[in-house]
């Protein structure tokens, strides 16, 4: 295979600026695909190139199989994105791509010694923390759909939607499964400077679990709340581009 269908194959909604200065690289949270991304290159400043990450069993990818482990998903990570971290890039991930980002920046500084300026983190605990709530990737069909009405990041409309969510319990619990049997392993704080994320009203993680991303680099680290629960992500949009592109811009 060329190296080119891999990039493409990975990365949607993009629009190539070859005079950007930074690639910023976004991670989507568990059920969903890169188009919750397409409309972020008109609220990040002209110079990021946004690269939207397009994971197997959803979007142009859903006759693939979603992964259900992070090891090999981040392995799969490095090796597709690799012709394109030859500028200066950044990660953002929220929920479960925030852990994503996470591991492929470890990942990236063992194989090649490269790192991202900035990590953004959005609605994640960190990753030395346990995982608190009870397992729910392996629950019968309708204990998993009481789940994720619980959650309350999927509208109750498409809940009901037989057909819908028939295509989409076995991407969600793929996504589901790599975030429970995830093992941290300890290793030296990043390098770079991580930006968390929160939902003031988040049930599942508090102002605490995001505070210790500190822990996870020999740089600053900061935090910012937002209205909202986990999925804040959603409804306060224009407020979290404007925090990124604040923190971009200090990358030069």
């Amino acid at each position: 295979m060329t190296t080119a269908p891999a990039i493409d194959s990975w990365i949607a909604f993009r629009k190539p600026n070859p005079q950007a200065r930074l690639r910023l690289f976004c991670f989507p949270y568990a059920g969903t695909g890169a188009a919750i991304f397409r409309t972020w290159p008109d609220g990040l400043p002209s110079d990021v190139d946004v690269c939207p990450i397009q994971l197997p069993g959803r979007g142009t990818r859903q006759t693939e199989t979603a992964f259900t482990r992070l090891s090999p998903l981040v392995q799969s990570l490095a090796q597709a994105l690799s012709p394109l971290l030859d500028k200066p890039f950044a990660f953002f991930g929220h929920s479960l791509g925030a852990l994503v980002t996470f591991e492929l920046a470890r990942h990236l500084r063992k194989q090649s010694g490269v790192r991202p300026v900035r990590l953004f983190v959005s609605a994640t605990r960190a990753p030395q923390i346990p995982l608190r709530n009870r397992p729910i990737h392996a629950l019968p069909e309708g204990e998993f759909l009481a789940e994720l009405r619980r959650l309350n990041g999927i509208p109750a409309k498409l809940l009901e939607d037989a057909e819908f969510m028939r295509f989409m319990i076995p991407v969600l619990r793929a996504d589901f499964a790599v975030f429970e049997t995830y093992t941290y392993a300890t290793e030296p704080p990043l390098d770079c400077p991580i930006s968390s994320f929160g939902g003031l009203q988040d049930p599942r993680v508090s102002q605490g679990d995001l505070e210790s991303w500190r822990d996870q680099t020999r740089a600053s680290c900061s935090l910012r709340m937002f209205p909202g629960d986990h999925f804040f992500f959603n409804t306060i949009q224009p407020l979290l581009l404007h925090a990124l592109s604040q923190d971009l811009r200090k990358e030069g």
